[in-house]
């Protein structure tokens, strides 16, 4: 069996064709037509052949699909970190790569590999076709390349996405979803972690599972240094007080979570996460989903394969 690490460095040694499909998030590209002209110019002025399909969260799923079935060998994901984590989704484990135009808010996952942010150098990354393997994060089978989390972090996202839904704005509904969120559902849970080398009982106001460790000082908090550890960073925050959500709503909205104080953190390769109840909230990639407790986590090691600059800040060499 080829290791993890064979593996990265054969994905990291193949270069991709530079002809590719384009899943652009419609919320760009219908709500700003602008967006899908200035994708095209950036593939066309790259020199790559790039279709482009405007889809949804409702569609991604199959368009992908479709995409690989007709042949595609490079899926780019036009969008914020929920349309990445989706096309990447249906990467996982594929003779396939992930191309990335970060066109939302926050882009952690662009960041975190050092991909550029701005469309025409992305789009030049694209049509070069460097490769590198990354892990990702698993939850009861389903896939996430940033986080997951259950408890108060996931009830802010399903609140924001509500207050998106109406039409506000991403950053109103931020505010509007803390507001909510700090009023009506502070609780702690009680939960079990037991795995390899894992056994903790807490009770705690959430769980935030990283693919890949965060950093918790430094000039780059939130940012992870590389996605090629092997492992996930669990994060709680036990005993945690009502003022102190407040502090954890702000760390939320800007991707901080990890600094508020008094957190405990841990990193494992697999564990199970019991709540004590039916049916849990959890968020993945600021998606929220309705999971069977108790939640499987584990690490996917080097399974992603994601084209990134010359300069790959992951790990590899």
């Amino acid at each position: 069996m080829t290791s993890p690490a064979a593996a990265r460095n054969l994905c990291a040694a193949v270069p991709v064709r530079p002809d590719v499909v384009v899943l652009l998030n419609s919320r760009a590209g219908r709500r700003d037509p602008a967006v899908e002209e200035a994708v095209a110019a950036a593939f066309e002025a790259a020199g790559c052949d790039a279709a482009i399909q405007i889809t949804d969260g409702m569609r991604i799923a199959a368009d992908c699909s479709n995409a690989l079935k007709n042949g595609a060998r490079v899926l780019v994901a036009g969008g914020g970190d929920g349309t990445v984590s989706s096309v990447a989704a249906a990467l996982v484990g594929r003779n396939a790569a992930l191309g990335v135009l970060p066109l939302g808010t926050l882009n952690h996952f662009a960041k975190d590999v050092g991909l550029p942010l701005d469309i025409d150098a992305a789009a030049r990354v694209i049509a070069a076709g460097r490769t590198t393997c990354v892990d990702v994060g698993e939850v009861n089978g389903r896939p996430f390349i940033n986080n997951s989390s259950i408890g108060l972090y996931a009830r802010l996202v399903a609140e924001r996405k509500e207050r998106e839904r109406v039409g506000l704005s991403k950053w109103i509904a931020h505010g509007v979803a803390a507001v909510r969120v700090w009023s009506r559902y502070y609780r702690r849970l009680r939960v079990t972690l037991r795995g390899n080398g894992v056994d903790r009982r807490a009770r705690t106001p959430f769980v935030f599972v990283g693919n890949n460790e965060y950093q918790l000082s430094g000039f780059e908090l939130g940012g992870r240094q590389r996605l090629t550890g092997g492992s996930l960073h669990v994060c709680m925050a036990p005993g945690m007080t009502r003022a102190g959500v407040v502090r954890m709503i702000v760390a939320a909205v800007f991707g901080r979570i990890h600094t508020i104080h008094g957190l405990e953190s841990f990193t494992a390769t697999e564990f199970t996460l019991d709540a004590g109840r039916r049916l849990l909230e959890v968020s993945l990639d600021g998606e929220v989903l309705i999971m069977a407790n108790p939640l499987e986590y584990r690490i996917r090691p080097g399974v992603l394969r994601v084209i990134v600059p010359a300069a790959v800040p992951t790990g590899e060499s």
